[in-house]
């Protein structure tokens, strides 16, 4: 088959039609996940962990936000074409590409990441996350917020939510919410007992995410993204999520990109249209969230509504 044919051939190939993973589908394959590898070893709490069960019907849903703008349209140069042209295999359907200076970048953010100190963290603690973000109000447009979150360690304990509206239509200033305890939300103790071997943890999230997403790698990938967050305090179980992510094609490094809070940074990005994603790291390679959420601060402290700074 010469270059035209391949092209006429690629022209002809419908986009991925299914949406991306919901965030409620999303809690579920975590929590699928987190049985598997409790099954096979013991978290690192005395207490044994609450065996994940249906979501409580009150429950709080994640707190991940997907973009609520459109992505500004990226201009396809011919060699961009040509690759993606090539990928398409004669006897099957479009093969997403490995790309070699996205599995560089991705071993030298995991070592970097793997270099760090891992804070020591009591049961009785809670996990302190700071995002910033944007809410779609539909017809009314867009609210930019930060949110606080506090969640127990173990996950046994109630946690809290404070977000602030810093601009937007809906006027709203600081508000609280209660966290219920979740059988089904991914607690600090489970994130810490993830393998730290990059191929068994690939293996555990490709299993996983089967059948899910635009395609299973973007599937896998995401799944991988939202335990990124988490994985800030525990810098081997960090590093091997990056590891076990470059075992998955489809990822990009992107020289310029921005969090969802504005700042800059190398990128890493997979997905396409609405359902494009990107990871954001700074000039030393700490994460700062993505293009949907920004990470600004991740901490553990001693009670509900306790900032880092005291």
């Amino acid at each position: 088959m010469n270059p035209t044919e391949r092209q006429e051939l690629a022209g002809l190939l419908p986009r991925p039609g299914a949406p991306v993973l919901s965030s409620d589908r999303m809690t579920q394959m975590e929590a699928h996940l987190m049985q598997e590898i409790t099954t096979e070893a013991p978290t690192l709490t005395e207490a044994p962990t609450p065996t994940p069960g249906p979501a409580d019907a009150g429950r709080v849903p994640p707190r991940r936000l997907r973009r609520a703008v459109a992505l500004l349209a990226v201009p396809v140069t011919a060699a961009a074409v040509l690759t993606a042209v090539l990928s398409v295999r004669d006897d099957g359907p479009a093969q997403p590409a490995t790309d070699s200076e996205a599995v560089a970048l991705l071993d030298r953010i995991a070592k970097v990441t793997a270099a760090k100190d891992a804070p020591a963290v009591r049961d009785d603690q809670y996990v302190y996350t700071l995002i910033q973000g944007t809410d779609d109000l539909t017809d009314k447009g867009l609210d930019t917020f930060r949110r606080a979150d506090w969640h127990a360690v173990d996950g046994r304990r109630d946690g809290l939510a404070r977000t602030t509206v810093l601009s937007g239509p809906s006027g709203k200033g600081t508000t609280d919410m209660r966290l219920q305890a979740d059988p089904n939300a991914t607690t600090h103790r489970e994130l810490q007992a993830l393998p730290t071997d990059p191929g068994k943890l690939y293996d555990k999230v490709w299993s996983a995410t089967e059948g899910q997403g635009p395609t299973h790698e973007e599937a896998a990938l995401e799944m991988i993204g939202s335990m990124l967050e988490g994985a800030t305090l525990l810098p081997d179980v960090g590093a091997t999520l990056y590891r076990a992510a470059a075992r998955i094609p489809g990822i990009t490094v992107v020289d310029d990109a921005k969090d969802a809070s504005g700042r800059s940074g190398v990128g890493l990005a997979f997905g396409d249209g609405e359902d494009r994603q990107v990871w954001v790291f700074d000039k030393r390679l700490a994460y700062l969230g993505s293009d949907d959420v920004a990470l600004l601060d991740v901490d553990v402290v001693d009670r509900l509504g306790q900032t880092p700074a005291g």
